[in-house]
């Protein structure tokens, strides 16, 4: 490599070479267009289908100051992510991080299970995002056909399974496209999640007739023991906050893509900060527009309303717009906006879950890695890794025709996976030694181990809680599934480790020569 190539050389790509790595991915992303894509994996409305019960486990004081207590402490985690991924960007990420922070002795092992829990974490997104979106989409068609009372269709689970698929191989289609189209797509998805969350938030509360007092909104407690099966307070409180765990991760996708991104060293912590503090303002705002806008609580939740009491939001929406103009039109137009967030949520995190595959595939740590690491000659988009998540995603979806817990289950082992990955890198960076580390433009200096320190020990509570059954009595039909799938599937990761990856798995592997330059 010439001098003068060195010099032109991007900072993301010389870091990639420094690294091990050549640069085989087309790198063309600019801040905001990787901020448009992080952006859209967290999403405004990510927590809608959630919203229902944590408002009916502890009241909505509890639901609204929970998602400001679990920002505070969201904040430290990706502010310790933002560091690390100065330091290392690469579309690895993570597991990347954890090979390269807890050394030679112990990498190999932090990198495989780290390696492993990302993967689970973003497969697992992709089914939760399309659940999410066919139960809005199911929602729609139930309004605009004449509603629960006036004889409008509710999608049978036949039905809502076959629209989770078709989302999930529609985003699957798309990511096989160059990514300046996904990015495209992703800059129309951040004006329209700004706009559209604007919409509703401002709007909402104008057409409800009748609003709840701020008292009520701020300062009212109240569990439902009859419904949910749990008395105890302090228990109700944490399963009332989930939903703001849930909504407020993804804000790493940034990190899957700096291996196509100009400068990553740089904009790669810029956007995953940015991304969060928007996400975290309008998150706030959205739910409470919601719940200002909460005309007769016990209604939301009844099975004879207008829309089934499937989706508490939307109930909370045909009020409004009914009770002010008396049709259903507004309603189902403010849940298209919400649709079309999840549909732009679900794009990004196929995006990043086939980088995260990719990645790992590069490293001989998926069986028939070869297949999964190749990068489409012209696109140059891993179109093998795309499908494979698009696969596992349809797999995921298939209990829906058995289970009512599905949705549970499925995002309980998305956030502890996914969250879960960042323990790992978090931790290694907290315990090793400072002058071990090379630090890139985002540098904490001296406060990087109290950052790591408060993020690690708000991943472990984050992740216990998402064990937690969430209905009591316990049945099949209401069981957390998580748990059990989580065990299974981590079970086998560390057989696999114990009798035979640990014998060749070292962590990232090179593929360049920095010395000589190939």
């Amino acid at each position: 490599m010439t001098t003068l190539q060195v010099l032109e050389m991007d900072s993301g790509e010389k870091r990639l070479n420094e690294l091990g790595y050549k640069q085989e991915l087309r790198r063309e992303m600019t801040l905001f267009k990787t901020l448009a894509i992080t952006f859209s994996c967290i999403s405004v409305f990510s927590g809608t289908p959630l919203y229902g019960q944590s408002l009916h486990y502890a009241g909505p004081a509890t639901l609204i100051w929970g998602w400001v207590a679990v920002t505070f402490f969201t904040w430290f985690v990706a502010i310790a992510m933002a560091e690390i991924c100065s330091s290392f960007p690469t579309t690895g990420s993570l597991y990347f991080w954890a090979a390269q922070l807890a050394g030679p002795r112990w990498g190999p092992f932090a990198s495989w299970c780290c390696a492993w829990l990302e993967t689970i974490g973003v497969v697992s997104a992709i089914g939760a995002q399309a659940y999410s979106g066919s139960q809005a989409l199911q929602m729609i068609i139930l309004l605009a056909t004449g509603t629960n009372k006036g004889g409008g269709y509710f999608a049978s689970k036949g039905v809502f399974l076959c629209m989770y698929m078709a989302l999930i191989i529609i985003w699957a289609a798309l990511n096989t496209f160059a990514l300046q189209v996904i990015a495209y797509l992703n800059i129309i998805s951040i004006w329209w999640q700004v706009i559209g969350g604007l919409l509703v938030t401002i709007l909402l509360p104008l057409v409800a007739q009748s609003t709840q007092p701020a008292s009520y909104v701020f300062t009212h407690f109240e569990t439902s023991p009859e419904s949910t099966g749990i008395s105890s307070a302090p228990y109700a409180v944490i399963l009332s906050v989930l939903l703001s765990i849930y909504s407020l991760y993804g804000y790493d996708a940034a990190a899957h893509l700096t291996e196509e991104t100009k400068d990553a060293d740089r904009t790669g912590p810029v956007a995953i900060l940015s991304s969060l503090g928007i996400i975290s303002v309008f998150g706030w705002a959205y739910y409470l527009a919601l719940t200002f806008s909460i005309r007769d609580l016990d209604y939301l939740y009844n099975t004879d309303n207008e829309t089934a009491g499937a989706l508490v939001p939307a109930q909370i929406i045909y009020d409004a717009f009914y009770g002010k103009f008396h049709n259903s039109t507004g309603a189902v137009v403010f849940l298209c906006i919400i649709w079309g967030s999840y549909f732009f949520c679900g794009l990004s995190v196929t995006t990043t879950a086939a980088r995260v595959v990719y990645a790992l595939s590069r490293d001989k740590g998926i069986p028939f890695s070869p297949i999964w690491r190749k990068v489409h000659p012209r696109s140059k988009v891993p179109t093998n890794a795309v499908w494979l998540c698009a696969a596992i995603g349809l797999l995921l979806g298939l209990p829906i025709l058995k289970l009512d817990v599905v949705f549970t289950a499925i995002i309980s082992v998305s956030t502890i996976g996914w969250v879960g990955g960042y323990a790992i890198p978090i931790l290694a960076r907290l315990v090793m030694a400072e002058e071990n580390f090379k630090p890139g433009p985002f540098y904490l200096g001296r406060a990087s181990r109290t950052v790591c320190l408060v993020a690690f020990l708000w991943i472990c509570y984050a992740c216990s809680a998402f064990l937690l059954p969430t209905f009591y009595p316990l049945r099949w039909k209401t069981f957390n599934y998580a748990p059990v799938a989580l065990t299974f599937v981590l079970t086998l990761i560390m057989l696999w480790w114990v009798l035979d990856a640990r014998k060749w798995f070292k962590g990232p592997v090179r593929n360049i020569d920095v010395q000589d330059g190939n």
